[in-house]
């Protein structure tokens, strides 16, 4: 997995999460730090193994900056951007 991912979307491949989408708020070594503004607030991220994720791309680079350049990612602001990634994804 490539450098940088911080405000990207990521799918939990392993453990009793598996499937929950996820945004990425920081990178530690070989660790992300993952929310999902619900059960995972901001303030209390779960900590996961960079190979037990899988990236999604869909989102473009825009997106990412806007949801980070508020400065203080808040609960809210993460619930809004998957819901808005499921919403469009729906066939």
């Amino acid at each position: 997995m490539r450098s940088g991912c911080t405000g990207a979307l990521a799918r939990s491949l392993a453990g009793h999460d598996r499937e929950t989408l996820y945004i990425i708020i920081r990178e530690e070594g070989e660790y992300v730090f993952l929310a999902d503004g619900k059960i995972r607030p901001v303030s209390r991220p779960k900590r996961k193994n960079r190979k037990h994720i899988q990236i999604i791309h869909d989102r473009e680079e825009t997106d990412r900056e806007a949801l980070l350049a508020a400065g203080h990612l808040s609960d809210d602001a993460v619930r809004q951007h998957l819901k808005r990634y499921r919403r469009e994804s729906q066939p």
